[in-house]
């Protein structure tokens, strides 16, 4: 299996931490050496960097621990490839435009039959189950609204739907944001925590990392963190349900959706 990181927050904020953490588990503290990825919006923008080798050794990977990349929006996704061969064009996470946004996307599971429903707009690069599930879903939003809708909670509900049938499919867990709001749904796995004010001292699990919140924000500050494994151990990170989808803007939690 493979693992997700997602950041929502409102203001301008870096991922080093979480990602120090993440970057242990492809091929150090765990098993996910089959690449790895990171999207960062800057407003409408997006930059991308991806490595189809171990995410605990790749000096790229150094680069975005060390680096303070600041966003509102990030998804990270390190790779233990099960179906389509380890390249760059089979790294997650995957990206498309709708409504003249950047989409970006990741997902950990497989989906038995996925390539036998039909694409019209969308059309995968690689050749992993994971793209294919994001070209269907990218189709079946346009489909649905040819024009960005005046309502979150209609596409909130659309994508949880679109959701569901895929998990009927095998496992899937995903992240999904339009540069705006993060949608994180849960087939097995998929943890979340907001961090604001009071701001306490985190510690990584795996890797030997403190750090002191309240030196690094400000009160008004909201972050938001979602794994699929927590990443810190003296945190309390709530665990989300088979089926369930939250969806953050800005950091705050704006819907909940239950399978």
């Amino acid at each position: 299996m493979c693992e997700l990181l997602g950041m929502s927050a409102n203001v301008p904020t870096d991922i080093c931490f979480s990602f120090a953490g993440l970057m242990q588990r492809g091929g150090k503290t765990g098993p996910h050496r089959d690449g790895w990825g990171i999207s960062f919006y800057e407003g409408r923008g997006l930059r991308e960097f991806k490595d189809p080798f171990p995410s605990c050794t790749s000096e790229i990977a150094k680069l975005i621990r060390n680096y303070p990349i600041k966003s509102h929006v990030v998804i990270s996704h390190i790779r233990q490839a099960n179906a389509g061969r380890v390249c760059l064009e089979n790294t997650h996470p995957f990206t498309r435009e709708l409504w003249g946004r950047y989409w970006s996307y990741a997902h950990n599971g497989q989906l038995k039959g996925i390539k036998k429903k039909a694409l019209n707009y969308y059309f995968p690069v690689g050749t992993t189950d994971s793209e294919y599930a994001f070209c269907w879903i990218m189709d079946q939003i346009r489909t649905a609204f040819p024009k960005k809708p005046r309502s979150n909670k209609a596409l909130s509900r659309l994508l949880h739907t679109l959701s569901e049938e895929l998990r009927s499919l095998g496992v899937f867990n995903m992240l999904l944001t339009d540069s705006s709001h993060l949608y994180c749904y849960c087939s097995t796995k998929l943890s979340w925590l907001t961090r604001q004010a009071p701001f306490d001292r985190a510690t990584l699990k795996d890797d030997e990392f403190t750090i002191d919140f309240e030196k690094e924000t400000t009160p008004n500050d909201i972050v938001t963190i979602i794994a699929t494994e927590p990443l810190t151990d003296n945190e309390s990170w709530a665990r989300l349900n088979t089926g369930q989808m939250v969806v953050f803007k800005d950091g705050v939690l704006l819907h909940q959706l239950n399978g």
